[in-house]
């Protein structure tokens, strides 16, 4: 390996949950609930401190022993699952928050791009922030104003620039958080999950730059991102963690593949037990429980011509207003979205729903061709602002092969990821538009194909 820029060595962050206070819930601030706690804690110290500390506090390690080393220029990716510990490690590597255990050694300056807006002041302009999210990560103002115009040119937002930020989409945010870290030169670049927010273009034009400052500048960039297929594309070594635990290092391939069989065991056919799952992302406030995917005509075996018919059961504490529902189908070798059935788009759910039921979409037919799929879920209340539960990898299932065409010709997941019916002419295309033509394309942003009724 080249020079080490990044050397960790047993590396651990414990937190102390408090778990009296999580069952007390939201109602932990009242006068009942403070008298009760202040009677229950004058009992504890009768009855000694040992009895307290077990009845208010667990340890949860959030990582623990974990050591590997980065040389310079290398484009590292860290995967695993939510939970895993891999914002942990990347805070602590930023020196946001301070290991419990073990040692690091970092040689060079880092710019970190962790959560959407962080080191923004939501007040300030576009024009003034970049100046304040420059210095704090440890740009001068004369190296800012050097860099001004390129930070400008690569955020893409000359005509908001003296607009306050607060005003910004979570898109902008990220383009000039980005502009920023990537343009202050940094030794190190570490970024998080925050690209996945932008759009296509962008997010390819963010994988670009990386890959500049790693090839052409020696610069090392570690990069965490769900999407498989972009790591594979940008990193030629990956970190694998599971359960706060370095599980395994090595070729990103490799890794990907290892990351995706320990997925497996989390789905089956479709019944998985989706309610004991703990690797979710959301506030809580509303969780999905159940999820069922089935073939809408009652076949046994799901086909191209199927009708999905999707099932989610959900509970929350109380009744969820303005509730939308997204199920997002991937295909499971190349982690490529292929539809999406977001109830937003489409509508049928009331203002609000009761504290638990279930919501059903049943699609057209899908015209995937063979091979396995996989379904992430999330549930927003609040109209979309608020992103209450979010389960990657829920369930897994299986298109058969079929002979959609009559023809004989089955093109397998490798050569073709949707069918569509079509005709060919000689010449010209007749006036009249074939009914099997009939209808819209698709936009290929963030699936192949549009949604279905939800």
């Amino acid at each position: 390996m080249v020079d080490s820029v990044i050397k960790c060595e047993n590396l651990g962050k414990r937190y102390e949950l408090l778990t009296r206070s999580q069952r007390r819930g939201k109602h932990a601030g009242t006068l009942r609930d403070q008298l009760a706690g202040g009677l229950s804690a004058l009992g504890q110290k009768v009855r000694g401190k040992g009895s307290r500390q077990k009845a208010s506090q667990e340890d949860f390690w959030a990582l623990k022993d974990v050591s590997f080393e980065i040389g310079q220029g290398e484009i590292v990716g860290i995967i695993g699952r939510n939970g895993a510990g891999k914002s942990t490690m990347l805070k602590i590597l930023s020196r946001i928050t301070e290991p419990t255990t073990g040692r690091i050694e970092i040689e060079g300056r880092v710019a970190s791009l962790l959560e959407v807006g962080t080191g923004f002041h939501g007040e300030l302009s576009g024009r003034e922030n970049i100046y304040l999210n420059g210095a704090i990560l440890g740009m001068t103002r004369g190296e800012i104003t050097r860099k001004f115009d390129e930070i400008v040119a690569f955020a893409e937002v000359e005509k908001f620039l003296d607009t306050p930020v607060k005003r910004y989409s979570s898109g902008m945010y990220v383009r000039l958080a980005f502009a920023v870290a990537a343009h202050m030169e940094p030794e190190i670049l570490i970024v998080d999950e925050v690209l996945a927010v932008g759009d296509t273009a962008f997010q390819k034009k963010c994988l670009g730059k990386m890959d500049d400052v790693a090839a052409k500048e020696g610069r090392t960039v570690l990069f965490v991102s769900h999407n498989m297929e972009t790591v594979q594309s940008l990193c030629k070594r990956a970190c694998l963690l599971e359960g706060g635990q370095m599980v395994a290092q090595g070729d990103t391939q490799a890794m990907v593949s290892q990351y995706l069989s320990s997925m497996q065991a989390l789905m089956d056919s479709g019944k998985g037990s989706i309610a004991e799952r703990e690797d979710r992302g959301g506030d809580g406030s509303a969780r999905i429980v159940s999820l069922d995917i089935e073939d809408a005509d009652g076949s046994p075996v799901i086909r191209a011509d199927s009708r999905l018919k999707v099932t989610i059961g959900y509970r929350s504490d109380q009744p969820i207003a303005y509730p939308q529902f997204s199920a997002t189908i991937y295909d499971y070798n190349k982690n490529i979205g292929l539809f999406t059935l977001y109830s937003e788009m489409m509508g049928g759910l009331p203002d609000s729903l009761p504290a638990e039921g279930k919501v059903t979409c049943i699609t057209e037919p899908i015209y995937l061709s063979r091979g396995r799929c996989y379904v992430n879920l999330s549930l927003y209340r609040a109209g979309g602002r608020v992103r209450a539960d979010r389960l990657r990898y829920a369930i897994a299932f299986d298109v058969e092969r079929t002979d959609i065409f009559g023809s004989g010709i089955l093109p397998d997941r490798n050569w073709a990821m949707c069918l569509r019916k079509y005709q060919w002419f000689v010449g010209e295309a007749p006036e009249t538009v074939p009914e099997v033509m009939a209808g819209s394309l698709p936009d290929r942003g963030s699936s192949f194909g549009l949604p279905a009724k939800i």
